[in-house]
């Protein structure tokens, strides 16, 4: 009983040791977590940016979920309700999720950041190794 016990909290240390140094020093923050995307969201904006989407679209709640709650940043259009349906409906939107550019650019389907940035010339924001925060 007692060896059993010693064993169990051997593990339970091991796990908790091993859980600490992944979410700290490797970082959860080199690939991203946490990272905030506002100034990127307003830079669409500012260069006339808008996504065309559907609050069922799995697709367009991929693309919203990128951005994370930076999202509120980004020109949205929902197309499923008014004023969007008319508004959709004269862009010429035919699938979900659409991005238009103020120069008349459209991109279809799923883009993702990366291809948002290139694409508008929006810098995405630099992920800072967890390490050099002091973790």
């Amino acid at each position: 009983m007692k060896k059993s016990l010693i064993v169990s909290s051997v593990i339970i240390v091991l796990g908790a040791t091993v859980s600490w140094f992944i979410f700290f020093r490797v970082g959860l923050r080199e690939v991203g977590v946490g990272l905030r995307y506002d100034g990127f969201a307003q830079c669409l904006a500012q260069k006339g940016f808008t996504m065309y989407g559907a609050y069922w679209c799995p697709h367009c709640q991929r693309e919203k979920a990128a951005f994370g709650d930076s999202f509120t940043y980004v020109p949205y259009v929902e197309c499923t309700e008014e004023p969007g349906t008319a508004q959709c409906t004269a862009a010429g939107i035919k699938g979900y999720p659409t991005w238009l550019a103020a120069d008349g650019r459209r991109f279809e389907g799923e883009q993702g950041l990366e291809k948002l940035s290139e694409a508008s010339s929006c810098p995405l924001p630099e992920v800072i190794p967890a390490h050099e925060y002091g973790y």
